[in-house]
């Protein structure tokens, strides 16, 4: 894949979310953890947290996959309509 047609996000872009990240899951953690309750409720509430945050990841790289599949399958799809294109109906 041509690396030079492809929109990448800048190093500042990367650390600000990367440590936006880090401070929700940590904060969150610690609320949980203060949590006046029983600590089998605070385990719940962990579990849940921690569950929730690895199906986001994996939802997020779901549809980055869809999407960077669908982007093969669309530049397939030109190809061959200006493949016929040419053939039957002159210069594109």
């Amino acid at each position: 894949m041509d690396r030079t047609a492809m929109n990448f996000d800048t190093g500042a872009w990367r650390i600000q979310v990367w440590i936006a990240f880090g401070l929700a899951l940590f904060l969150t953690s610690m609320g949980v953890w203060a949590l006046p309750v029983d600590e089998w409720i605070k385990g719940y509430l962990g579990l849940g947290l921690y569950f929730t945050v690895s199906s986001a990841f994996t939802l997020a790289k779901t549809i980055r996959d869809q999407h960077e599949g669908d982007k093969i399958l669309n530049k397939i799809a030109e190809a061959k309509a200006e493949r016929v294109l040419r053939e039957y109906g002159g210069e594109v």
